[in-house]
């Protein structure tokens, strides 16, 4: 597995990633940042990271290459990434978040920041570029930097704390699924201060690789037990680095992203909302809201709320599948401002969908289940080649004959978009997408129906028509 920019920072196995390659890509990213005259030696530069056993390594030797280009590091310990990039627009400075998000404990990354937030496309070829023709310059020892981690901490949960009034969560019992999640002690500080009885779940000193977008069936499956066992109106968590958000009601059943992600616009007041094709189509029917499509990745949906602000927009945020919510402009809420901060945060859609249902006094299930969304599923093949993924991707592609084909034992074609993978929308109103992962060997299959019966059987069938191709074709 070859260290590279997927849809969400530098990615690869962690053994790849220690010693030399992190130094080298830490220094790419210093003299980018230099070039394009973003920051120069001497100003402050930040690092933060997630449990996994391989993120301390990896960030003591970026620090020391950072120092070697001239710049002074601020260790801001273990917190979410929206806490590091928050921390990095008040001080004006760039930083680096050394995570491997939800992907195994195996895997590990690093995620790029300029002063101003997220790198784009174009700064990843830039470091690409550098980080190739220095190959084999000499690796730093591992170090540390100044330490900020307490003011880091606290300047996020100040943000969070002043999103809903003093007590406003109070009667509800709230378990926090707190797994190896940077997030999972903020979490229980900031629900409790809001008024919530807290119950701590499921810690571990162990790194758990939870993808609250395609939540597991072991995940599920202690989500439903734990919900009547301790008689909870919800249970929250966040993937690794506590950017992704997971919130399940009172039964245990996680609600999905892209529901967290339009109540929490509802909650901003937001007029524009910026997100990837494989958000849930009923996303169009919301009043009040209009909806910009883009292909999957925050640096897609960031280029699509800075267009939509360039255009004139106002009120404009965005958010991902797994429900991670940016905002690119400035939001009153309550008696104060919530700057705009331009990465993926659990919190904002964690607090706006727990403050929804205790205002209007309703379970999340029938919160949830008032939106009346088309049901979406995804799942995911995983050990997919990379290859075979590519190879499937531009036979459907290749012609109306090729995927009418592909798709015959499920539904006949009545409209194609090419966002990013491919997403049919079939002659009876339901939907499949087949989309690569763009940072694993995975093949990702999104579908949508009327009914969950409906929904469940679209994605086997979608996933077991993928498997029967590859192993057809790999004869």
């Amino acid at each position: 597995m070859q260290l590279k920019f997927g849809t969400s920072g530098l990615r690869g196995l962690s053994e790849e990633l220690k010693g030399e390659p992190s130094a080298r890509y830490a220094k790419a990213f210093a003299r980018h940042l230099i070039a394009s005259e973003q920051a120069k030696a001497g100003d402050p530069i930040l690092i933060a990271r997630d449990f996994r056993d391989s993120s301390p390594e990896i960030a003591g030797v970026c620090a020391d290459a950072l120092k070697s280009e001239g710049f002074r590091v601020f260790d801001c310990g273990t917190v979410p990434t929206p806490a590091l990039a928050l921390y990095g627009l008040v001080h004006k400075a760039a930083g680096l978040m050394i995570t491997g998000s939800h992907i195994p404990a195996d895997r590990n990354g690093i995620k790029f920041y300029r002063p101003d937030g997220e790198i784009d496309k174009n700064d990843e070829l830039a470091i690409s570029s550098i980080a190739d023709a220095i190959a084999g310059e000499a690796v730093p020892s591992a170090g540390s930097g100044e330490d900020h981690a307490a003011s880091a901490a606290d300047l996020f949960l100040q943000r969070n704390r002043d999103l809903l009034p003093p007590g406003s969560l109070g009667g509800l019992r709230i378990g926090v699924y707190q797994h190896s999640t940077v997030a999972r002690d903020l979490l229980v500080e900031l629900l409790t201060h809001l008024g919530a009885e807290t119950v701590a779940l499921g810690r571990s000193e162990d790194f758990v690789p939870v993808d609250t977008e395609a939540v597991s069936p072991k995940t599920l499956a202690k989500l439903t037990a734990w919900a009547p066992e301790h008689r909870l109106d919800a249970i929250v968590s966040a993937d690794g680095d506590g950017d992704r958000p997971l919130v399940a009601d009172e039964k245990g059943v996680p609600l999905r992203g892209d529901l967290l992600g339009l109540v929490a616009c509802e909650f901003l007041g937001a007029q524009i909302a910026v997100t990837p094709v494989t958000s849930n189509s009923g996303l169009e029917r919301a009043e009040g809201l209009s909806v910009i499509r883009t292909r999957v990745g925050s640096p897609y949906v960031i280029a699509g709320m800075a267009q939509a602000v360039a255009e004139g927009g106002t009120k404009v945020a965005g958010f991902e599948a797994n429900g991670g919510t940016l905002t690119a402009s400035d939001f009153s809420v309550g008696n104060g401002v919530l700057k705009a901060l331009p990465t993926r945060d659990s919190f904002l859609p964690i607090l706006a969908v727990l403050g929804r249902a205790a205002e209007a006094r309703m379970t999340l299930s029938a919160l949830a289940a008032s939106y009346r969304l088309p049901v979406a599923l995804s799942d995911r093949l995983e050990h997919f080649p990379v290859e075979t993924s590519s190879r499937l991707m531009a036979f459907l592609r290749g012609g109306a004959e090729n995927l009418g084909g592909f798709l015959a034992a499920i539904g006949r074609p009545a409209a194609v978009s090419d966002i990013d993978g491919l997403r049919v929308t079939l002659a009876d109103g339901r939907t499949i997408h087949f989309r690569p992962s763009g940072n694993a060997p995975e093949m990702r299959c999104y579908v949508e129906a009327e009914t969950t019966a409906e929904a469940e059987s679209l994605l086997a069938q979608g996933l077991s028509t993928i498997r029967s191709w590859a192993k057809v074709t790999s004869n």
